[in-house]
């Protein structure tokens, strides 16, 4: 019994000293808004609340709300209208914190009225703020009204769209312009900046719903990531530590939503629960609705796997400023557990919550659409689709002016019996020759058509006796082959009968395809690439080729320069490139043409170029080839030799 009452002793004992030890770690914590109060001054005191790495840590946006009311009182008291201002500023910062955006957005339309009178801090912070509160509104033409100021005032060179496609939900339209302005952006050596261009592009894949795809490039991201959190050769900043840190739980986050995806549920769990310890410990509002994705991802798959508790202590969470879809989704797992656990009654209670969410939606769904639209035209012109709208507008007036005016035509013809029968007759006339005008529309349409049928079926018959003529070329050089015995001559022709190939691949494309006119260059460059290697046998089978041309499409004027551009690179790459071990050996393959502008990259890991490489242009046959192939293109050849590997790139028309 005495050791009994030890052991009871000894564990409150120890249980005081760690009190007291986290009370006195919390005291030794400095608060921002100590310091905040501390400064002299309402410029010194702007400076603190926006350079705070973490200006919550202590003490709540509330208690900051509070102090700066005070503040901001006593300088309308004083009549010291700029210190007021500067007090607003930082009170509009709050109210967006707060997820209060509507108090938020007014205030900080009443400080945009008077913008000549604002510093240029304040009036950036502004738009900031207006920028972020549209977004959380779903006022993405306002949003775009205040990132083109932004643009003309210079606080920002282009007027970016890929975040607002992604939250009307044309997740693969914002991954690919997000890739087309980010991507050549960002140094190869920039760590940092990879880990967030890969962990962006992950994300809009998982929201595209491919998560495997997905995963691959948040690894990308965490691998990189851990690059510039282990570089110990550059000094690193409190600030870029602490956005680091953030980072690194916003991949994993999405790195287990993509599991929960996948259905890989024991994977998730981990990652998912790192991810929102990290991310709910900062006062950054930013990652709210990132804590509350990852919370409801937790509980679905405790779900999964019969982790009952653990799952409604992930559901019983109070969140502040869930979306409409996360409180269907959270009914939803409350639905789900209440099924599994017997209680149909609340089961049923949230199946109908729902219902009525859905009702809600229903009414959203025509203003979102609208905004879908205005946003897709704005991504071309703005300021034209203004004008279409208001052409449409009165468009519709005068069809609703020529409708009544139709309207009190009518009525006048029934005033006589007469007039009536003749506008009867008349009627009946209009319509049997409109019949007959329909009927003769639809014959020559058909005519059309057939003859448009036609032409394809002639056109894929050309491209594929091309391809045949093209092909029995190749035979001949590969007859021509076995009955030459010297290696320079067999090597010449090999080559040649590769470049045949490439172009009979062309026309072999063409004639599969219901399109005549282009070529879908991904599949194209996977099967020249095989063709290449059956040539070449053994060379180039260990190597790791990536290739990152999906959805890149070209004429035929410009594919087959392209294609024996591509086969004289990597049939060099097979040839020269690994002599000893290709293992290790990598290729990356990049094409991307936007509107009348493209961009060709390609690079391996090799030996690289000889010394010699700038005499041997004017000898060497394949490189005065891509020359002049690369000019056909109204481009030029680029080359980019390192320790190890080479590069060739050029943009074109």
């Amino acid at each position: 019994m005495v050791d009994y009452f030890k052991k009871i002793t000894t564990i409150f004992f120890f249980a005081f000293l760690l009190g007291a030890s986290a009370q006195s770690a919390q005291d030794d914590e400095i608060s921002t808004l100590k310091e905040f109060q501390a400064a002299n001054g309402s410029s010194n005191r702007f400076e603190t609340f926006f350079s705070s790495v973490d200006r919550y840590n202590v003490n709540s946006a509330y208690d900051w709300l509070d102090t700066i009311k005070v503040y901001l009182s006593n300088a309308h008291k004083t009549n010291d209208t700029i210190a007021a201002r500067l007090y607003m500023v930082m009170q509009t910062q709050v109210y967006n914190d707060l997820g209060e955006y509507d108090k938020s957005t007014a205030l900080a339309k009443e400080l945009y009225a008077l913008k000549d009178s604002l510093d240029s801090d304040s009036r950036k912070v502004v738009l900031e703020v207006l920028d972020d509160n549209y977004a959380n509104l779903q006022l993405y033409d306002k949003q775009i009204e205040v990132r083109k100021e932004k643009r003309e005032l210079g606080f920002t060179d282009n007027v970016a769209f890929y975040d607002i496609y992604s939250n009307l939900g044309l997740h693969r339209k914002a991954r690919n312009q997000y890739i087309m302005e980010v991507k050549p952006t960002i140094a190869d050596n920039d760590s940092y900046g990879l880990a967030k261009y890969h962990n962006k592009v992950g994300n809009y894949l998982r929201l595209d719903n491919s998560a495997p795809t997905a995963v691959s490039e948040l690894k990308k991201a965490k691998a990189y990531l851990d690059v510039f959190i282990n570089d110990i050769s550059a000094q690193k900043t409190e600030e870029q530590i602490f956005e680091s840190d953030l980072l690194k739980a916003e991949i994993e986050g999405n790195i287990g939503k993509c599991h929960v995806l996948l259905g890989e549920y024991e994977e998730a769990i981990p990652l998912l629960e790192s991810s929102i310890e990290a991310l709910s410990s900062t006062s950054d509002t930013h990652y709210r609705n990132e804590v509350i994705e990852n919370t409801l991802n937790l509980a679905d798959a405790n779900l999964q796997l019969e982790k009952y508790l653990s799952a409604k202590r992930s559901l019983d969470k109070d969140f502040n400023s869930i979306s409409l879809l996360q409180n269907i989704k959270r009914n939803s797992l409350l639905a789900a557990y209440y099924d599994k656990v017997e209680n149909f009654k609340n089961a049923a209670t949230y199946y109908k919550r729902n219902e009525r969410i859905k009702d809600s939606l229903t009414q959203k769904q025509s203003s979102i659409i609208k905004q879908q639209l205005v946003t897709i035209v704005a991504n071309e012109d703005l300021e034209n689709s203004q004008r279409l709208i208001d052409e449409q507008k009165r468009i519709n007036e005068l069809a609703r002016n020529e409708m009544k005016a139709k309207d009190e035509r009518i009525n006048l013809v029934f005033i006589s019996l007469i007039f009536t029968l003749l506008g009867f007759a008349g009627l009946v006339y209009a319509y049997l020759k409109s019949i007959k005008n329909q009927r003769l529309i639809a014959e020559q349409k058909h005519i059309i058509e057939n003859a448009l049928v036609e032409k394809d079926s002639l056109l894929k018959e050309i491209h594929h006796r091309v391809k045949n003529n093209l092909q029995m070329v190749s035979s001949l050089l590969s007859l021509q082959t076995k009955n030459t015995r010297s290696k320079s001559a067999i090597e010449a022709l090999e080559e040649g009968k590769s470049r045949v190939k490439a172009m009979a691949l062309i026309h072999q494309k063409l004639y599969q395809n219901d399109d005549l006119s282009v070529i879908e260059m991904q599949g194209y460059i996977e099967s020249l690439i095989n063709s290449v290697q059956s040539v070449y046998k053994k060379g180039g089978h260990n190597i790791s080729i990536t290739i990152d041309a999906e959805g890149t499409e070209l004429d035929i004027d410009r594919a087959i320069p392209f294609g024996l551009i591509l086969n004289e690179l990597v049939s060099n790459s097979f040839k020269y490139a690994f002599p000893e071990n290709d293992e290790n050996g990598k290729i990356y393959i990049h094409l991307r043409k936007n509107g009348g502008q493209g961009y060709f990259e390609y690079t391996d890991n090799g030996i690289g170029l000889p010394e010699d490489t700038e005499e041997r242009t004017h000898s060497s046959m394949g490189i005065r080839l891509m020359n002049r192939l690369v000019n056909q293109l109204q481009s030029k050849l680029n080359i980019d030799k390192a320790d190890e590997g080479v590069r060739f790139w050029f943009n074109f028309n």
